[in-house]
Formats: C-alpha cells, structure tokens, sequence
C-alpha cells in the first residue's frame, strides 16, 4: 500500500512538473508578443533617426507633431492635420496584442476648433493637450481625466499658467508642469511646480532660447525647438538640449547635431515614459532615435 502511495505521489508530481514547462514558455512568448506590439510593431531605431510606423502614424501629405505614450506604452496620442483640416489629436490602444483602429480623439466635443499637443500624465490618469479657436490669441491648456475605460469631458486648467497664451504642456515624473508662453513676441519657457495635483505659481526658465520645451522624465535635461544657431544662413528649426548642472543651472544649449538636425526644421521634441527614444518631426513626419544620441552629449560634471 505504502508503495503504491509513493508511486501515486511521484506521478502527480511528475504532472505538475511537466504543467509548469508547458506553461512558462507560453507566459514568455506573449510577454514576446507583446514586446514585439509595442511602437505597432516597428524595430526600435539605432543612433541614426528613422520614420516612425510609415503608412501608419506618419503618412504622406499630412503633418503630424507631438507624439505621447501612455506610462505602460498601450496607448499612443499625436497631433495631426491634413490640407484644408484643423489639427486635431488622434489615438490608438493596444488590445490583444493588436492596435486598434487610429481614430480622432475630439476631446473638447466641438466646442474648440483645433486641439494639439497631447501628452499623458507620467502616472496614466490625465491628458493635458493644448486647445484653441485662434492661433496666438486663445491657446490654453486643457485636460481629460481617464474614467474606467475613456476619457471624461475637457477641462481648462484652473491655473495661473493660463493666464497667457500657452501650448505644448508635458511633466516630469513628479508632476511639474513645463510649457511655452507667448506674450507679444517673446517667447518664454515655463513651468509650475506639481502641489498636490494643483499649479498655484509660475517660474520662468532660465535658459538662452527656445520653444516649445520638453522636460525629461528626470529634469536631468531639457529639449528645445530653436533657429538654428550656428550657421546663420540658415533660418530652419533645430533641436537642442540643456543639461541641468549640479547647482541647479542650465547649461548652454548643444546642438543635437547632424544626425538629427538636417537642412530641413526639426521640431516638437518628445521623450518616451521609458526614457529609451526621442520622437521629433522632420519634413512634416514623425522620425525615432535613441536617446543614446543625446546621452553622448552629456557633459561630464
């Protein structure tokens, strides 16, 4: 009896045994397939920028801008218009391993004409995006709050920094929020410490110049839209980043350099939640990089 006990024990162990190395393959193959889904799907670029997702997000004969990730990199916002169209903001969700279909997000219902500039919050609960009815005169910053599994109604922020005429808002991990003021013709880069979920006060940046500001996850730097500073033959956009300094400074921009920076205007700097690559439009469409090409600018302390 005792013997047959043994030999039942054995066997149900040998069963299970045999469970777990059917199951562990399948668990590492759809955390594979789903690696595999992220950035629908596009083999992640090197040092030297490429289009992103052609024919998909970056399509022929329309300007796209302003890309943002979701802090788990489902779900994906950019700005986007076409000929004779306001720019609007569209999105698309990663659902079993698939993308859905891209569709316009229209967060405001209508009741502003162009909405731009989205970017999620670093913790996935809100959308800040720029809207407006008329360029350089009512730009405000706005947001969404996620419900179960939308958005809810807009929501002009309730804020000194929409005191101005404001755009291209994005944070840091901790809440602060960084945007572009215009006020006449000058251009000023902001930003408003995060108090509990409130931005009760504004402090200018001090740094040379820039527009439209995108603050790493960090705040180790900071990526600037410029004219390009070192050939003055040249009236195209660049892109350049400061570097925070130890005391608390900026330190004088660098040029991202040639690789990113062409004859043609580079803007709309975009870091992704995990820090691994930097989006920017070129020639009215959206290229990736590494953000390694920024990191070998890095001064060394």
């Amino acid at each position: 009896m005792k013997n047959h006990i043994i030999k039942f024990l054995a066997l149900v162990f040998v069963v299970l045994l045999n469970a777990c190395k059917t199951e562990k393959p399948n668990t590492k193959e759809n955390d594979s397939s789903t690696g595999e889904s992220l950035y629908f799907g596009q083999k992640p670029p090197g040092l030297t920028p490429e289009l992103f997702a052609p024919g998909i997000i970056s399509l022929d004969e329309r300007f796209e801008s302003a890309i943002s990730f979701s802090p788990d990199l489902d779900e994906i916002y950019f700005s986007a218009y076409s000929k004779d169209e306001n720019t609007s903001i569209y999105f698309s969700k990663l659902k079993d391993n698939e993308w859905t279909r891209i569709k316009r997000a229209n967060f405001t219902n209508g009741e502003k004409n162009v909405e731009m500039h989205p970017f999620v919050s670093p913790n996935g609960k809100r959308i800040y995006f720029t809207a407006l009815d008329s360029s350089f005169v009512d730009e405000k910053i706005w947001y969404v709050n996620r419900l179960e599994d939308s958005w809810s109604d807009a929501i002009e922020l309730e804020s000194p920094i929409n005191d101005g005429v404001v755009f291209a808002p994005n944070q840091s991990k901790n809440g602060d929020l960084f945007y572009t003021e215009i006020s006449g013709r000058n251009i000023k880069l902001k930003y408003a410490p995060n108090k509990n979920g409130k931005y009760l006060e504004v402090q200018e940046i001090e740094i040379g110049f820039g527009h439209h500001a995108f603050i790493s996850p960090s705040q180790d730097y900071l990526l600037v839209t410029g004219q390009n500073e070192e050939d003055e033959s040249r009236n195209d956009n660049d892109i350049y980043v400061y570097f925070k300094r130890q005391d608390g400074m900026w330190t004088k921009p660098i040029n991202l350099g040639n690789k990113i920076n062409s004859d043609f205007a580079e803007v709309s700097p975009r870091i992704t939640p995990d820090g691994k690559y930097l989006f920017f439009v070129r020639s009215e469409n959206l290229y990736w990089v590494s953000t390694e090409i920024i990191e070998k600018l890095r001064p060394t302390q």
